[in-house]
């Protein structure tokens, strides 16, 4: 059996490098990869493409690497709720590509298939559809979007085993999930890291053969995103 661990996150973020393009896991704050993220601003490595489905908030997850100027360019599907974003975004200092949120995961599966570009309905007539191809089928007009081509991978999972399998929970299988494989490596972080053979095969959300390395993450924050309560 193949070990895919090592010892932690700093080895597993060997190769980062200035002006590389990344996936990020999560959902806002949901299931981000919180000890790579860590890492990356810790490297203080520079010229970054991070896609990922937004920023997070200004002083966590992905907010940490804005702080720091160190992303040139955002693919996310939204701005949300990180203020530093969107300052950054309106005043020019951030390149932003905005795209629906369907198109976005499905740029990370194509790649992670081996799909080069794929046709997609969403977006034609907008701005979105800029500079690409069209194409009718079935009298409805598509789009061409392309795969994404990434360097790294970094995605959170709840357990995984000693060879890269990995299980999700709740909500935090979102856009992890389809991020595996679909980056030159792939960094898996998992809150449980369990001895090869120990996972239920049937309860396996992603096979190991999508992750290269693997580390058990510490000390996650979990945070809420926006919490909202009821009066007493």
């Amino acid at each position: 059996m193949i070990r895919k661990t090592v010892a932690g996150v700093e080895e597993a973020t060997e190769g980062v490098k200035d002006d590389m393009t990344f996936m990020l896991g999560g959902f806002g704050l949901c299931g981000i990869p919180e000890n790579a993220i860590a890492e990356l601003v810790k490297k203080n490595i520079k010229g970054l493409t991070c896609i990922s489905n937004n920023a997070g908030v200004d002083d966590f997850g992905l907010g940490l690497l804005l702080q720091q100027k160190q992303i040139k360019k955002m693919v996310s599907s939204y701005v949300g709720e990180n203020d530093e974003f969107e300052r950054q975004m309106l005043s020019g200092e951030l390149d932003v590509e905005l795209i629906p949120q369907g198109t976005l995961a499905e740029r990370c599966r194509a790649a992670q298939g081996g799909f080069p570009a794929f046709y997609t309905p969403a977006g034609y007539g907008t701005e979105v559809a800029e500079g690409k191809e069209t194409r009718e089928f079935n009298g409805k007009m598509y789009i061409l979007e392309k795969a994404f081509k990434a360097d790294f991978a970094f995605v959170k999972a709840w357990k995984g085993d000693e060879a890269g399998n990995l299980i999700f929970k709740g909500t935090a299988r979102n856009f992890n999930p389809c991020m595996c494989g679909a980056a030159k490596i792939t960094v898996a972080e998992v809150e449980e890291l369990v001895p090869a053979g120990s996972l239920d095969p049937d309860h396996i959300h992603i096979p190991g053969i999508f992750v290269q390395r693997i580390f058990q993450g510490e000390k996650y924050e979990k945070r809420i995103e926006q919490r909202t309560v009821r009066k007493r």
